[in-house]
């Protein structure tokens, strides 16, 4: 078999393939750097917290209030951080709340505190933590 030549003006003029390659390198390209961003902020954002807190017991106290004692794990110990704690009543609403200030130390720390609540107080769970400390929180 023998190839045979289009007639010419039939079906335009012939493309170099060149381009093409070339745009299917360009998309291929756009499409690593924008999987890699995409990656890279899941990972910010749904990765290990620097800074996280366990509850590790709690018991009531008198006057509607609840001790409780947490277990801070961070990864940078040479940084304070402030841990919130929240208590709850029997009906799961939200009854107190305290913020915990975690001075610089060792990577596991145990802090105590003591929550007013203003309902009779069921349980306790430490909100979240963070680095960020407030200016109003001391280490005194």
């Amino acid at each position: 078999m023998s190839t045979r030549a289009l007639p010419e003006g039939r079906y335009g003029p012939v493309r170099a393939r060149t381009q093409k390659r070339w745009l299917r390198r360009l998309w291929t390209a756009l499409a690593l750097v924008v999987s890699c961003a995409v990656a890279w902020i899941a990972y910010v954002n749904l990765g290990p917290a620097p800074i996280e807190a366990d509850r590790t017991s709690f018991s009531e106290q008198p006057g509607n209030a609840m001790s409780v004692t947490i277990n801070v794990t961070r990864d940078d110990p040479s940084k304070p951080g402030v841990c919130i704690v929240k208590l709850q009543d029997i009906t799961g609403a939200e009854s107190g709340r305290k913020e915990v200030y975690v001075p610089a130390g060792d990577d596991h720390s145990m802090q105590t505190t003591v929550v007013r609540s203003i309902d009779r107080p069921v349980t306790a769970d430490v909100f979240g933590c963070s680095y960020d400390v407030p200016g109003y929180l001391s280490s005194s």
